[in-house]
């Protein structure tokens, strides 16, 4: 059933074909016909190297409408900035005892923040975090002091992303129930801050290539002219 039912949407979506921005976030929308509301998400190949230092692409973004779904936040934190966590709607805050759950697998979780001098504790989970792209860094904000604000952050949805060893960035921009208007304004505030942060060694072409899809659908290439601060504004 779930084939055919991909199948059907593929038919509506021209392969060759790279849509402008409306078109191709409408046929994303259209063609997310499973029985559950499907995460619309975008995949961009970006013009760098993903195996220099200097080329690494790594950040987060509050999206102006959240993701549309829950966020589980977990914060390695004590004292007064344990306190600050759980007031800004943290979902678990701890420090050794969060580590020893994690060890034995517990991994009901969306994203990881902590306080800097957590960080030699979290560190013992790295090899269980870092894979599945949850370990916290400064660079995405999910280190730092000002822990309730960071909390308040991820609950309302911020999106991160990562390039990967394929120079890719995959992430979310929100679900289908929330519809165009403000998916549109969530793909354009992701789209923004990626060009932001374009390495200032990369040569060339950017953003080579841009993709959205929902949880089930088929990939609607967009065309990438249009993902330039300029283009969007």
């Amino acid at each position: 059933m779930a084939n055919k039912r991909y199948k059907k949407s593929l038919e509506k979506v021209k392969r060759e074909q790279l849509y402008d921005l409306d078109q191709g976030l409408k046929l994303a929308i259209e063609t997310a016909t499973a029985g559950f509301d499907e995460s619309i998400d975008i995949a961009v190949k970006l013009g760098v190297d993903s195996k220099q230092a200097d080329q690494q692409v790594r950040g987060a973004v509050s999206l102006p409408h959240g993701l549309g779904k829950n966020i589980r936040v977990v914060v390695f934190a004590k004292a007064e900035k344990e306190e600050e966590a759980k007031k800004a709607g943290a979902d678990f805050v701890g420090a050794e005892d969060l580590i020893e759950k994690i060890k034995s697998g517990w991994l009901e979780f969306d994203r990881v923040l902590a306080v800097p001098d957590m960080m030699p504790l979290v560190a013992k989970v790295a090899k269980i975090l870092g894979p599945k792209g949850l370990m916290p860094s400064p660079k995405t904000g999910a280190v730092t002091q000002r822990i309730g604000p960071a909390v308040e952050s991820e609950k309302k949805g911020k999106a991160s992303f990562r390039v990967d060893k394929n120079s890719l960035i995959h992430s979310s921009i929100g679900k289908k129930s929330m519809g165009f208007e403000k998916l549109k304004e969530n793909y354009i505030s992701l789209i923004e801050e990626l060009v932001k942060l374009k390495p200032k060694s990369s040569k060339g072409v950017y953003i080579r290539t841009l993709s959205l899809s929902s949880t089930m659908g088929p990939g609607v290439g967009l065309n990438p002219v249009q993902a330039t601060q300029k283009e969007l504004s």
